[in-house]
C-alpha cells in the first residue's frame, strides 16, 4: 500500500512506547512536510543520542560526558544518596531543583512476577558505592507500588549492618503513579517529608 520507505518510517515510529498504527502514520506523513534542515537536524539528533549517550560510570544516569554533571559537581551534598529507578527520575528532580545530593540509578525495580530479580537491576554497583562512600542517608525515590516497596526493603535488608538512615518519599504520591507524571509541588513535598524506613 505505502511505498517501502514510508512503511519503514511508520514501523520505526512504532518502536516508541504508546505509538500505535494511526499515530505512527501521522508522524511519518508529518516528516514529509519538514524542511530539509529540520530533517537533517532530526537525523543528527538521533545519531548523536545513539553514539554519545552512555551510563555515568559512578551513578549510572545517562550522560554524554565521561562523568555526568551531577557526579562532577563538587558543591553537591556528598553524604545523601537518592536511589531511583531510571534516569528520567534524576532529570525530574533536577528540573525542579529540589535536591542537592547525589543520585544512583538502578536498572529497574525488583519484580519476581515479571522475572526481574535483585541481580537483574545492577544492585552490586549500588552496594559497592554505599559501602565505599560516606553516606549518612539513602533516599529511595521509587514509584509507590509493590515493586518499589520490594526493592526498598531488599536494599535495606542487605545493608542493615551499615549505620545509615534509610528514607522513602512521603505519602501523597498516588499509588501506582509513574514518577514522570507527578507535579513538582507534590514531588517536593514528598521529598521534604520523607519517612525513615523501619
Amino acid at each position: 500500500m505505502y511505498p517501502d520507505c514510508i512503511r519503514n518510517l511508520i514501523e520505526s515510529f512504532k518502536f516508541f512506547p504508546g505509538i500505535g498504527d494511526k499515530t505512527a502514520e501521522r508522524l511519518a506523513f508529518s516528516v514529509l512536510n519538514l524542511e530539509d534542515e529540520q530533517v537533517e537536524f532530526f537525523l543528527n539528533s538521533l545519531s548523536e543520542v545513539n553514539i554519545k549517550i552512555h551510563p555515568c560510570p559512578i551513578c549510572n544516569t545517562i550522560t554524554d560526558k565521561d562523568v555526568c554533571a551531577i557526579c562532577s559537581d563538587k558543591l553537591r551534598k556528598s553524604n545523601i544518596l537518592c536511589v531511583v529507578e531510571d534516569s528520567k527520575s534524576v532529570f525530574l528532580f533536577e528540573k525542579y531543583g529540589m535536591f542537592s545530593g547525589l543520585y544512583h540509578v538502578l536498572e529497574g525495580l525488583i519484580s519476581p512476577l515479571d522475572g526481574i530479580n535483585p541481580e537483574d537491576i545492577g544492585l552490586s554497583k549500588l552496594f559497592d558505592r554505599i559501602q565505599n562512600g560516606n553516606f549518612t542517608e539513602i533516599i529511595f525515590a521509587f514509584k509507590p507500588n509493590i515493586e518499589g516497596e520490594t526493592t526498598s526493603l531488599y536494599i535495606k535488608r542487605v545493608l542493615d549492618n551499615i549505620d545509615i538512615k534509610f528514607t522513602r518519599l512521603a505519602s501523597g504520591l498516588p499509588i501506582g503513579a509513574d514518577m514522570e507524571y507527578i507535579d513538582g509541588l507534590t514531588l517536593e513535598r514528598a521529598l521534604n517529608d520523607r519517612k525513615e524506613i523501619e
